[in-house]
């Protein structure tokens, strides 16, 4: 009987790691890294967000890092057990669904950002950039949260399932990439339009917005490098996903690592290192009172 979920829970002679889906031991260095990282980062993003009252923002980031610091930890798990079905599962749902919500956090400031630069620049209106972008990530969300229950339920016990959770999965992450390229092309069309007309000459911007400018500069490039680096994880992951489990590339942990878990970690590093409570204080619940008080 060849090796499988259903009848193997621990290496053995007749289940050999080249058996299971990823055919290796997870790189136990590597992944205790990636939950130390994505750890900080939760815990940053939460003293931040209640300190600067950036809730949504905070919600969306602290969500992100848990859900990659419970992934790492899985693959923790496996790498005593390359067999360990809960910790299989575990990563699974949890590496796959921790990137949209980095996307959702990214499309948050999106509006702040309109606002701040002058709406005129733009080809719509400040809030669709929330409502529409916002929309496809939960979309993208949802297929992919029921592509990795699908596939964790299946496991390597039916192959058909797991296949249709798979597809379920590759869908969701490319309606995500098509959605990040719609937010960047009209992101990229709303700074050029802006640059063009001289709105970023400090000369033409208000007395709050010059005090803000320098800092507000570099959480825009904070936030151009987690753009970035998701978008090169989700566009890695459709190939990935799209070979089947256990594809020769699904089997590379080192692309893995570099190409997914390292992508993430610097969007979550960024995004906490030039966090809006004190790059870009317009995020602040509250700020615009505050300020006219």
């Amino acid at each position: 009987m060849a090796a499988s979920y259903a009848t193997c829970d621990s290496i053995s002679p007749s289940c050999p790691v080249e058996a299971t889906t990823y055919g290796y031991y997870p790189n136990l260095a590597g992944n205790i890294i990636f939950v130390v990282v994505f750890g900080v980062a939760a815990l940053f993003q939460l003293g931040f967000g209640i300190f600067f009252k950036t809730w949504t923002f905070m919600i969306a980031l602290a969500m992100a890092s848990l859900l990659e610091m419970a992934g790492y930890v899985g693959r923790i798990i496996m790498n005593s057990n390359p067999w360990h079905d809960g910790a299989f599962k575990l990563q699974i749902v949890a590496i796959v669904l921790g990137p949209t919500l980095v996307a959702a956090a990214i499309y948050l400031t999106l509006k702040h950002l309109v606002l701040f630069i002058g709406e005129e620049h733009s080809r719509i209106r400040p809030h669709l950039y929330t409502w529409i972008f916002i929309s496809c990530d939960v979309g993208s969300l949802v297929l992919q949260a029921a592509g990795g229950g699908v596939a964790a339920a299946a496991g390597r016990k039916d192959p058909k399932m797991l296949e249709a959770g798979n597809n379920i999965i590759i869908t969701g992450i490319a309606f995500q990439v098509f959605t990040m390229s719609m937010c960047g092309l009209l992101g990229l069309d709303f700074f050029i339009r802006a640059f063009r007309n001289g709105a970023f000459s400090t000369t033409s911007a208000t007395t709050e917005k010059t005090r803000s400018w320098r800092a507000f500069k570099w959480f825009c490039a904070a936030e151009g490098l987690a753009y970035t680096t998701v978008l090169i994880r989700c566009i890695y992951r459709i190939p990935e996903m799209a070979g089947g489990w256990g594809n020769k590339l699904m089997q590379n942990e080192k692309e893995f690592l570099i190409l997914d878990a390292t992508m993430i970690a610097i969007a979550c590093i960024s995004l906490s290192v030039f966090h809006p409570g004190i790059w870009f204080p317009p995020m602040r619940t509250g700020y615009q009172r505050d300020i006219s008080d």
